[in-house]
C-alpha cells in the first residue's frame, strides 16, 4: 500500500507517457490516442504506486494482476510498462508491427507482464473475476484490477460479471471505470443526419453509482486525473481485499487528456498525428528531442 502523498513523480511520468503514446502511434501509422490518454493517470498510479509487481520477475506468483479490458488502449499500457521497466522504452517503436511483442491489442503470448489478451470488448471483467476467485480459492493474497471503458460498459458480458462478483464475495477484485464520456461513433441518428452518430456520453443521465451499489459493489467516485484522489481510492480498494465486497472506482476522465489538440476530441480516438502536430505537442509537453 502506498504511503507517499507527494505525487509530482507520477505527474512527470504521466506527461512522459502521454508523449510516448502520441509519438509512438504516429511512428507506427496506426493506433489509439484518446483512450490511452484518458487512462494514463490511472495506469501510472497502479504500476508505480499501488500494485505489488516485480518487472524483472513478471510471473511472480504473488503479484497483483492488472487487466486492460479496453484493449484498444494497449499503447497506453505498453508505455507505462516500459517506463516501469518491463521492456525497453526503445521497443515502443515496434508497436503494431509484424512479429512485435507490442501488438495493437494486448497479446499475452508475446509480452511477459500481460495477464490476458484483450481487445474483444466486454470480456476483461469476467476474466478478472476468474483471477480473483482463483486466488481466493488458493489462499493467495494478490489483488486483481480491471480497467474498463464507459463505451465498453455497453457490452452485456460486463453486466453479467457485475452481477456475479458480489455473489462470490470477491473483495480482492477492483474494477476501474474510465468514464471519459466520449465515443468514437456512438448512436445512429435519424435519416438525413450528416455525421456518423451521437458521440455524447453513453451514460448521460444514468446514475451508475447507485446501480453498482444496488448490485452489491462498494463504489468510490473520483477525478481520474487527480492523484490525490486516484492513489487513496486504489489503496482503499486494495485494503478491502480480505472483505466480502468487490470495489468499483468510477473515475471521471477526459478523453485525450493532457494534450491540447486531443482533449475532448472524438477524432483522436484513433487519429495519427502529423509531423506538425507532433512538434506542437512536443513544445507543449517540454519534449526536446522529437525525432520526427
Amino acid at each position: 500500500m502506498s504511503v507517499k502523498t507527494d505525487y509530482k513523480e507520477l505527474e512527470v511520468l504521466a506527461q512522459r507517457g502521454r508523449w510516448l503514446v502520441i509519438s509512438t502511434v504516429a511512428g507506427s501509422g496506426a493506433g489509439h490516442v484518446g483512450g490511452p490518454l484518458s487512462a494514463m493517470d490511472l495506469m501510472v498510479a497502479l504500476y508505480f504506486r499501488v500494485m505489488d509487481v516485480r518487472p524483472q520477475e513478471p510471473q511472480w506468483p504473488e503479484r497483483d494482476r492488472f487487466i486492460l479490458s479496453k484493449g484498444h488502449s494497449a499503447i497506453g499500457q505498453y508505455t507505462v510498462m516500459a517506463l516501469r521497466g518491463y521492456l525497453p522504452v526503445e521497443e515502443l517503436k515496434t508497436f503494431d508491427k509484424g512479429r512485435s511483442r507490442l501488438q495493437g491489442h494486448p497479446d499475452v503470448t508475446k509480452l511477459p507482464g500481460l495477464e490476458t489478451s484483450t481487445g474483444s470488448l466486454g470480456q476483461g471483467l469476467s476474466v478478472g473475476l476468474g483471477f480473483a476467485l482463483g486466488g481466493r480459492l488458493r489462499g493467495q493474497k494478490f489483488h486483481t484490477f480491471i480497467l474498463i471503458g464507459d463505451g465498453e460498459l455497453q457490452e452485456g458480458m460486463i453486466w453479467e460479471a457485475l452481477h456475479i462478483a458480489p455473489r462470490y464475495k470477491l473483495g480482492n477484485l477492483t474494477a476501474i471505470l474510465d468514464w471519459n464520456g466520449l465515443q468514437q461513433f456512438g448512436w445512429l441518428l435519424a435519416p438525413g443526419e450528416k455525421h456518423r452518430g451521437d458521440r455524447r456520453d453513453p451514460w448521460a443521465g444514468v446514475d451508475l453509482k447507485t446501480i453498482f451499489e444496488k448490485l452489491g459493489w462498494r463504489v468510490l467516485e473520483i477525478d481520474g486525473h487527480d492523484y490525490s484522489q486516484i492513489v487513496p481510492a486504489l489503496d482503499a480498494a486494495k485494503k478491502f481485499g480480505d472483505s466480502d465486497q468487490p470495489t468499483i472506482i468510477v473515475a471521471h476522465t477526459i478523453k485525450g487528456k493532457g494534450v491540447q489538440i486531443t482533449e475532448g476530441k472524438f477524432e483522436w480516438h484513433s487519429k495519427v498525428a502529423t509531423k506538425e502536430e507532433l512538434y506542437a505537442v512536443a513544445a507543449e509537453l517540454g519534449v526536446e528531442e522529437v525525432g520526427v
